[in-house]
């Protein structure tokens, strides 16, 4: 009834005590393509479905690193992405150039939740219309958070945004409670199926449109050179990739102080991996088929922490497909 009249700008309250520009924002977030976060008691895996434009353009970028410690996963306007995501780099770096350490995850999350919230409450600006996972792992452990652009943020267990997120919720919220005690690999596995749910039923994942990131103690190369050896004929593992992140970490040990030389060595052995392409033939091949009939839920639900005004049937798919259909503008630059 009143959403015409204060709908205008994202400084004046309707009756009802709504921000109409704030909602529109998070609905922008829920035309992203899917992704998915995990945390279990030793690491976090981000999983993300890519979209492209059409046969010709590649597939859109979804998970960035942030440090070698820190990264995320996206859904919604990629170029608002990328600003918040220089932003949380440059507090990163600033982290280690005053103090001498890496950033804790929270602060870094609460850095660009005060961003986000100061554009909520300021005439002429607009909210971002993005939202992020956030997986980290710092000297209190492993960490997950949301971000929404109305300036909130929650720590999960387990969390999916995005296009058709509330059938991937579903997943993850009848398996949660294996989550914590799961190995690395296991956790991966749980990721793809909980991704896997947010597709039609005629689609599936592929090593083109998924994109999968850990943090955490034992690096993600170990599983995949296992995997990778095993196959018929081997592959060599991605060692390349390893001597890179190696050379990087050992110019950071330079300028940490000796006194925090235990905090650092337990930073540096946490090294946020991306893996993408051929990498991911491995996992993808021990997906068990999907069950006939088990389509993703289109209707939206109220998820925790969130007001039901809010809440809402996911976009329907066709043009937002993140399997390469065409059509997505909201993720292209």
């Amino acid at each position: 009834m009143f959403r015409n009249t204060y709908d205008g700008d994202n400084t004046t309250f309707s009756p009802q005590g709504r921000l109409h520009q704030v909602e529109y924002a998070l609905e922008a977030v829920k035309q992203g393509s899917a992704a998915v976060g995990l945390r279990s008691n030793t690491h976090v895996v981000l999983l993300a479905l890519k979209r492209s434009t059409g046969e010709l353009a590649s597939y859109q970028k979804k998970l960035i690193k942030i440090d070698d410690h820190i990264g995320v996963a996206i859904a919604g306007l990629t170029s608002d992405a990328r600003v918040l995501s220089d932003f949380m780099r440059q507090q990163a770096m600033s982290s280690k150039m005053i103090y001498a350490r890496p950033i804790p995850v929270n602060r870094a999350v609460n850095a660009i939740s005060d961003k986000a919230q100061y554009n909520t409450q300021m005439y002429g600006r607009r909210p971002y219309g993005v939202g992020f996972l956030v997986g980290g792992y710092d000297e209190t452990g492993p960490h997950l958070f949301e971000f929404s652009p109305s300036g909130v943020t929650y720590e999960y267990y387990a969390m999916a945004i995005g296009a058709r997120s509330q059938s991937a919720k579903t997943y993850l919220e009848r398996h949660y409670e294996e989550f914590p005690e799961c190995t690395l690999d296991q956790l991966i596995m749980h990721g793809l199926n909980a991704l896997r749910e947010t597709l039609q039923q005629d689609k599936d994942l592929t090593t083109q449109n998924t994109s999968i990131s850990t943090v955490g103690p034992a690096s993600i190369s170990a599983i995949l050179s296992a995997s990778l050896l095993a196959q018929d004929p081997p592959k060599a593992s991605i060692s390349t990739t390893e001597k890179t992140v190696a050379s990087a970490f050992s110019s950071i040990k330079s300028i940490i102080p000796v006194s925090s030389s235990s905090t650092s060595e337990a930073y540096l052995s946490e090294r946020f991996t991306i893996v993408e392409g051929e990498d991911l033939k491995s996992f993808l091949d021990r997906l068990e088929p999907r069950e006939s009939g088990a389509g993703p839920v289109t209707a939206g639900v109220a998820g925790e922490g969130e007001p039901a005004t809010a809440a809402g049937a996911d976009a329907p798919a066709s043009s937002d497909d993140p399997a390469g259909g065409a059509g997505g503008s909201m993720e292209t630059d």
